[in-house]
This record gives structure tokens, sequence and C-alpha cells, in this order.
């Protein structure tokens, strides 16, 4: 299978987390959001555009810091037009982006970027409710299988 964020070539990692041990590697993980990602994860700016053809818009931040959940690693950020930062992971020498394709043709510059972190990050209360609606409904897809 063929899949379309950056870094699935070699995204072969595997959850450190006990709890996620389920998931696989990130390309099964891209698998499971895939079905979870929803308006209600996107972020509130972005909403509006949200559609399932497009269902990694608005929903890095809260991805890659599950991501680190489940992988360790850092986050790391590419800062973008009007001051926001896209969040992507890096786990060893595996970099790894499961919402890049929100951008579409656009290259996204994954060297030198600064961490991010959660506490900064989640400071938003809607960001951090929206990270834990996320983990939560992948935990609950994790419970039934």
């Amino acid at each position: 299978m063929t899949y379309h964020f950056y870094g699935w070539e070699t995204a072969d990692i595997m959850p450190f987390d006990k709890a996620f041990i389920g998931v696989g590697n990130p390309r099964q993980l891209y698998d499971l959001l895939s079905e979870i990602w929803c308006a209600e994860t996107c972020a509130p700016r972005m909403r509006h555009e949200w559609c399932r053809e497009n269902k990694t818009l608005g929903q890095c931040s809260i991805t890659a810091f599950l991501a680190q959940d489940i992988y360790g690693g850092k986050v790391l950020g590419i800062l973008r037009p009007g001051g926001n930062y896209h969040c992507y992971n890096v786990v060893g020498d595996c970099i790894f982006d499961l919402t890049s394709e929100q951008f579409g043709k656009e290259t996204l510059d994954y060297t030198d970027n600064p961490e991010q972190f959660r506490e900064v990050h989640f400071a938003k209360e809607e960001k951090r409710l929206r990270y834990e609606y996320l983990r939560n409904r992948l935990l609950d897809v994790l419970n039934r299988e």
C-alpha cells in the first residue's frame, strides 16, 4: 500500500508504551486515525474547511503529541505563515509527519526546526481537550480489537 504522509516509507518504529501495543508502526497508526480524525479534532480556526477528503487538516499538533506518547522521540515544528507551527515527529533517525497531506503538493522543510512542547501547546484548553478526545478514541478502538 502507498501512503502519502511524509516519511511513510521508513516509518518502521514500534510503540514503546504497552497501552498502544496494538497500534503497530506509524502507517498503522495513520490507518487507525483516518477513522477517528473529524471536525471536532480539527483546529477551530480551520474547522469550516475540514472534510473527509482532507482529513488531516488542522490535526497536526494533537496527532504529533499522540504519536510521541506511542513512539517516544520529539515533536518538532515548521514555522508557517501567520506564526503557527506545523508539528511532526522525530524518533531516532525516523522522521514522519502523519498530517503532511493537508498541504497538498507543497514541499515542507523538515530540517533544523525547533522542538515543540505539549505544555506550550496544551496551554490552550481547546487543544488539550482535542488531544484527549483523539487519544481516548484511539484507546477505545484498540480495546475493541
